[in-house]
């Protein structure tokens, strides 16, 4: 996800945030499924019980290194009433299985959406249905607006290879070649691409990766999706140009740095948006 995503369950929106790589659901957004006004009192009532507490000691064990068991066995252990809020929970444990984010729009508490899930239960087995439901369905289309995405960019770059072909044929191709030695000019300049592009051949490709099906395009990123299509035009403007193909190799592979980096840092700003 690039912001913050919404979903509705039984008429209360949440928010879904992504956080380091993995999606964090509101607790706080939940909570005002069964009280509007006091959020946080509905979180910590859920969070002062020894079963949630044993439930978040394990989700740390298992996702958190620094996690501060002994401060977990001490605040298990306080004497009379147990009453946990996510802040003396994250200050003393070190937890990140639970975050607080400022702000008076999208701030307030949000968990990973195994400990979510876990709150929603405790809110309602009803509330829970729906909202696991809602949260798979977001992930659904997530996953199918990235595979068209990447389909499209498949495509654009299958057209421009259509190009570049034809600018070999033009220009590096004399006409009393064989069909043989035609499809070997034709894959060398393929390799120029994916040299610059992917620092290896299609043959070293399939040399390190027997097992897989395809060609190593087809397990191209996005990004590199994207700058493969912009390099199959200008390398078809290079050979037209009469550009010898070291040359047009330095041009290309300094033009793939250039585009990767500024596609990977536009990615990642999205991301922590």
């Amino acid at each position: 996800m690039q912001k913050n995503e919404k979903v509705i369950v039984q008429g209360t929106e949440i928010t879904v945030l992504l956080h380091k790589k993995d999606n964090y659901i509101s607790l706080t957004d939940m909570a005002r499924y069964k009280n509007n006004t006091e959020a946080r009192i509905v979180i910590s009532n859920w969070m002062s019980t020894h079963y949630t507490l044993e439930y978040l000691a394990i989700w740390e064990e298992f996702n958190n290194q620094n996690f501060n068991r002994m401060e977990y066995q001490s605040v298990k252990n306080t004497e009379g009433r147990l009453i946990i809020s996510p802040k003396r929970w994250i200050e003393a444990t070190n937890a990140i299985g639970i975050i607080s984010k400022p702000g008076r729009y999208g701030g307030g508490i949000f968990a990973h959406k195994y400990i979510a899930f876990e709150f929603a239960t405790w809110l309602s087995a009803k509330f829970k249905f729906y909202l696991v439901k809602e949260f798979q369905r977001l992930k659904s289309e997530e996953q199918q607006q990235l595979a068209l995405e990447w389909n499209l960019q498949r495509t654009l770059a299958k057209i421009n290879y259509k190009i570049h072909t034809s600018a070999v044929r033009a220009k590096l191709i004399p006409n009393k070649l064989t069909h043989s030695q035609a499809t070997a000019i034709y894959a060398s300049e393929a390799d120029l691409l994916n040299m610059a592009l992917f620092g290896m051949t299609a043959a070293e490709w399939r040399k390190t990766n027997p097992d897989k099906d395809g060609n190593m395009r087809d397990y191209a990123t996005l990004e590199q999706l994207v700058v493969l299509s912009n390099m199959e035009s200008i390398n078809a403007m290079l050979i037209r140009q009469g550009l010898p193909q070291s040359e047009r190799l330095l041009q290309l592979n300094n033009t793939a740095i250039i585009q990767m980096k500024a596609l990977v840092n536009t990615s990642l700003n999205k991301k922590l948006a």
